[in-house]
């Protein structure tokens, strides 16, 4: 899914940098990645898109970039964020991008919902490309019905 993806397209766009490995994760100068979950001492928040302008092996920190912000992170603080190369359509949800690329495809059927198709197709400012095929599209196209969610919410309110 997105994990790989993000992977494949950091290995094409951004070249052996400066580097640093946590847990699974691979980070390198220049990557554009997204803060996921809300630091509000660093004032980042769930979604922010930046780019990692300085990996510091002595100091074991990482300077990542929030449009023309400088936010400095300790490795172990790197768990907030991830790769945002490519994401998926509910991280995507409220942002808009220049470009987006959307895989159409029956090997994720439970995905191919008129739903999301529209969110993603929403999210693209100049260029919205579809790539899959004609059959998953016609599929997303056709279902109006959403995957019922299982959050337990309704037996947690109380009347």
């Amino acid at each position: 899914g997105v994990v790989n993806l993000n992977r494949e397209l950091q290995q094409a766009l951004n070249p052996a940098r400066e580097q640093v490995q946590r847990q699974n994760k691979l980070l390198k100068t220049g990557d554009k990645v997204m803060q996921i979950r809300n630091d509000y001492k660093k004032e980042v928040f769930n979604g922010d898109i930046g780019r990692i302008v300085q990996i510091d092996q002595k100091r074991q920190t990482v300077q990542v970039s929030f449009d023309g912000r400088q936010v400095l992170y300790r490795f172990e603080e790197l768990d907030q964020l991830e790769l945002a190369y490519a994401v998926s359509v509910h991280k995507s949800q409220g942002s808009e991008y220049p470009a987006v690329i959307v895989p159409v495809m029956t090997q994720h059927y439970l995905l191919l919902q008129r739903n999301l198709l529209y969110t993603a197709v929403t999210r693209g400012k100049k260029l919205v490309v579809l790539i899959g095929t004609t059959r998953a599209l016609n599929i997303a196209v056709k279902n109006d019905k959403t995957m019922r969610r299982h959050s337990l919410l309704a037996e947690r309110l109380i009347v």
